[in-house]
């Protein structure tokens, strides 16, 4: 079993755990209770808050940030500078005008999926589920939960249609009572999901 790798300008909290092989690079900031799975590669300066959750060969790129609240399933990409986020009415001070404290704060939950891709510069509201190998596209929105092997985007996020787990857009879709059948031309994969 391989050690993990941690770049000597990191700052990873002595309570947090890091899977076997895993990879944290330059100038990541990851809190305390916070676990990385095995496999898991962090790129430059991203930031992992405090209890979150990743799961193994999860490839989390530069300058990203994954806040408390969010649990991210094995095999998800999370593209360069996207944003998980915990608040939908975020602010630094109460009523009182004083400054907040972390007691006062309620987070939100994410769930990332197994298989699941966020692209760069994407920001995920709390709240949501993103489904299995679903593709939010670069620069989203998203504000409302996912569906498996949905592809969506804009801002806000809507659906514009499904990808395969290789990610290729499927383009042949059979309705079958409540499931669909899609089928990709590019693996020639066929996968059964709700709709």
């Amino acid at each position: 079993m391989k050690k993990p790798f941690i770049h000597p300008t990191a700052d990873v909290s002595k309570q947090a755990e890091l899977g076997a092989n895993a990879k944290v690079w330059h100038q990541c900031q990851i809190r305390e209770n916070a676990r990385i799975g095995d496999n898991s590669i962090l790129g430059k300066n991203v930031y992992i808050d405090h209890d979150v959750v990743i799961g193994s060969n999860v490839k989390v790129q530069n300058n990203a940030s994954v806040y408390f609240g969010s649990k991210i399933e094995d095999g998800v990409f999370i593209g360069p500078n996207a944003c998980l986020t915990n608040d939908k009415a975020p602010r630094a001070i109460a009523k009182n005008g004083k400054l907040k404290t972390g007691k006062e704060w309620v987070a939100g939950r994410i769930i990332v999926k197994k298989g699941a891709s966020i692209g760069a510069g994407s920001v995920i509201l709390p709240d949501v589920t993103i489904g299995r190998f679903a593709m939010i596209g670069a620069g989203s929105l998203v504000t409302k939960s996912v569906p498996d092997y949905a592809l969506v985007y804009g801002s806000p996020a809507e659906l514009k249609g499904y990808v395969c787990r290789c990610g290729a857009k499927i383009k042949d879709i059979e309705e079958k009572g409540k499931k669909m059948i899609l089928f990709c031309a590019k693996c020639r994969e066929k996968v059964a999901t709700a709709k």
